[in-house]
């Protein structure tokens, strides 16, 4: 792995997010910027004490939903005491005029396929996450923290990137969360990694889970199989909405992943959610909020 610099961005004005820093990470040929956010109660001067726990989520896509899950998790606090000390660290692009970088995330997220096929740098990105950024939250922003438990959020294409990560290395995160995942890739071959990392117990009766594995959370919307005609939407186009729409099998694709997974069992739980009368995008924010509240609560 390339040796990665961690360079902060100039802070901003005191009452400008004040709980949030942000970061360019920069290796020979990468460049990803990193926000995090910690709890109000760890600014300046009253950083947070030794020895003190605190639970990770580490967010991609993070121009798309890094703001989104640090605001969900602040909301929370208020009005529930007993949430725990989280930090949020978002993982996304050095980008002026978009929140995705399309072409970057397809290497970043999408799993290998067969030789020959598209670059992919997965396990690099996911080697990143694990090897470089984590060991940095840790051991140089947050010294004299006690991390516990961390979780892995990914939507659409993210989502399939958590459920790589899961396959290739379950340990590496307490808890993925997987919202609409794009299970459509490849033919839909991770779904068949998944039975061969994980095995199955389908037809064994009630399947005991496993107390030391990890949790998933897999969201999907209502509208993604099935979308609802858009009141200015001509007749034609809606019906190729439908069409392409359907190809992708989110719903389908989404329960085979969750019985797999449930039937394998190999986890300590998973759950999944119908999101109703969302799509695609929509799923995307709704779903950070509810994997805040599966993590947090465990």
């Amino acid at each position: 792995m390339s040796p990665w610099t961690f360079t902060p961005f100039p802070p901003l004005p005191a009452t400008l997010l004040p709980n949030i820093a942000f970061y360019n990470a920069t290796s020979a040929n990468q460049t990803y910027q990193i926000t995090i956010s910690h709890p109000f109660e760890w600014n300046p001067p009253s950083p947070p004490r030794n020895n003190r726990t605190a639970l990770t989520l580490y967010v991609i896509d993070g121009n798309a939903l890094g703001l989104t899950a640090s605001e969900a998790l602040k909301r929370r606090v208020p009005v529930d005491a007993s949430t725990p000390d989280t930090v949020v660290v978002s993982i996304g692009y050095p980008l002026t005029d978009a929140v995705y970088d399309l072409a970057q995330r397809r290497v970043d997220f999408a799993p290998p396929e067969v030789p020959g096929g598209p670059e992919s740098g997965a396990d690099a990105f996911l080697e990143f996450i694990g090897g470089a950024l984590r060991p940095w939250v840790r051991g140089t922003v947050f010294p004299g923290v006690q991390f516990t438990r961390d979780a892995l959020y990914g939507h659409s294409f993210g989502g399939l990137f958590v459920a790589y990560a899961l396959v290739k290395e379950a340990g590496l995160f307490d808890t993925f969360l997987a919202a609409s995942p794009a299970l459509d890739w490849n033919g839909g071959s991770l779904l068949e990694d998944v039975s061969r990392t994980f095995g199955t117990e389908q037809g064994a009766g009630e399947v005991v889970a496993n107390r030391t594995g990890p949790a998933v959370f897999i969201g999907y919307g209502g509208l993604e199989q099935f979308p609802a005609r858009r009141r200015t939407e001509a007749e034609a186009a809606f019906q190729a909405r439908k069409s392409l729409y359907d190809s992708f099998k989110m719903p389908a694709r989404s329960h085979e992943l969750f019985h797999r997974l449930k039937w394998s069992g190999r986890m300590r739980d998973v759950v999944i959610k119908e999101y109703a009368g969302q799509d695609h995008s929509g799923v995307g924010a709704s779903a950070i909020t509810d994997g805040i509240d599966y993590f947090v609560d465990w």
